[in-house]
């Protein structure tokens, strides 16, 4: 059996775009691709027909990978966020006790993290340990840069 992915509704509507981004218009701009470079001749040596094929193959991938997310996906019914403890889809604020920083964290399933904008993974250490936490919890994180302490703040929708 597959296992589940979580996404928020956003998470869910940014890949059925993209999806659809790809089976359109990205589709279509390659077979131009291939097109144009068959007519240049001996496929053997042509590195066009041969660079479009790659570009081609890549964006099949793609397009399969994201298919089959959204066949095992489950989005997060925000009615059931609470503020009491961190579920995904949660903002958490915690402070790390280590050095005396605050951070804020959206825990999210992990096809949607990025971690540039302080989205996290219900999979990655911090997000699994923050799990089911509440505000006043401390917990311990083992990451690549040592064992780390957080202490939950807050916790919102």
């Amino acid at each position: 059996m597959a296992k589940t992915v979580l996404l928020t509704a956003e998470g869910l509507k940014q890949l059925e775009e993209e999806l659809d981004l790809l089976k359109g218009e990205k589709r279509k701009e390659i077979a131009e691709k291939i097109k144009v470079a068959r007519s240049y001749g001996d496929l053997s040596e042509n590195s066009e027909y041969d660079d479009a094929k790659n570009e081609q193959a890549i964006l099949e991938a793609r397009i399969a990978t994201i298919e089959a997310t959204l066949k095992v996906a489950v989005v997060i019914d925000e009615n059931e966020i609470t503020d009491q403890t961190v579920h995904v889809g949660s903002l958490v604020k915690v402070e790390n006790v280590s050095m005396g920083r605050e951070f804020e964290y959206r825990i999210i399933g992990s096809n949607e993290s990025n971690p540039k904008e302080n989205k996290i993974s219900d999979e990655s250490p911090v997000g699994r340990a923050l799990l089911g936490k509440k505000v006043g919890d401390m917990v311990e994180v083992e990451v690549p840069a040592g064992l780390m302490t957080f202490k939950v703040l807050s916790v919102s929708k």
